[in-house]
């Protein structure tokens, strides 16, 4: 497989830029627009505009727990990013390092946040159904990990995910210990079986 050239690298970069750039746009607004004022209806009964200053995880979950949700932001971007360094340049993986992408944008828009409120900025009211608000980030973030999951289960196979392994980054695991001591027991059982064939000789 052909690794990704580093100018795919740039765009992912900058794609992340320009949706995290989406968001804190969105929030800076909300906080103009909407906080201390009255929700804006935007569908009658439906859909609206209220503010809410989040100390929890996506849809309000989880109050209080900063420093969790940084922790857990830092790990899957981690993740994120050895996965899009590593994915082929090949087409049928264009909708992976997509998906991928907005995971990243959405979990570092909240993490701002974060960081410099000490809450997320929610404002998107589902008002018909009571959903709990939330932001555009979140719909990064959880659309995108839907799909990543339908994409992941029904479209590629185990071999088109091999890039993602260790074993394809050089990294030693215990399998490869033990295939190596099995390599090491044979060959030095073949030249026993040499060695004895010579001395009977």
């Amino acid at each position: 497989m052909t690794k990704r050239p580093a100018v795919n690298l740039i765009i992912d970069a900058v794609i992340i830029c320009l949706l995290i750039v989406a968001d804190q746009y969105t929030k800076a607004l909300a906080v103009v627009m909407l906080k201390d004022k009255p929700a804006i209806p935007i569908i009658s009964g439906i859909l609206e505009f209220n503010y809410l200053e989040n100390r929890g995880a996506a849809f309000g979950m989880m109050q209080n727990q900063k420093i969790f949700f940084i922790f857990v932001a830092v790990i899957i971007l981690g993740c994120i990013i050895y996965m899009l360094v590593k994915a082929p340049a090949q087409k049928k993986y264009m909708i992976l390092h997509i998906l991928l992408v907005f995971i990243a944008a959405g979990a570092i828009g909240n993490m701002i946040d974060r960081l410099s409120l000490n809450y997320v900025v929610d404002f998107i009211y589902i008002k018909a159904i009571n959903f709990p608000i939330f932001n555009v980030a979140d719909i990064y973030v959880t659309v995108s990990t839907i799909l990543l999951a339908i994409v992941l289960i029904f479209v590629y196979k185990d071999d088109d995910l091999r890039f993602m392994s260790f074993r394809a980054s050089g990294f030693r695991t215990f399998d490869d210990d033990r295939s190596g001591q099995r390599s090491k027991e044979v060959t030095d059982s073949v030249k026993d079986t040499k060695d004895n064939n010579d001395a009977s000789e």
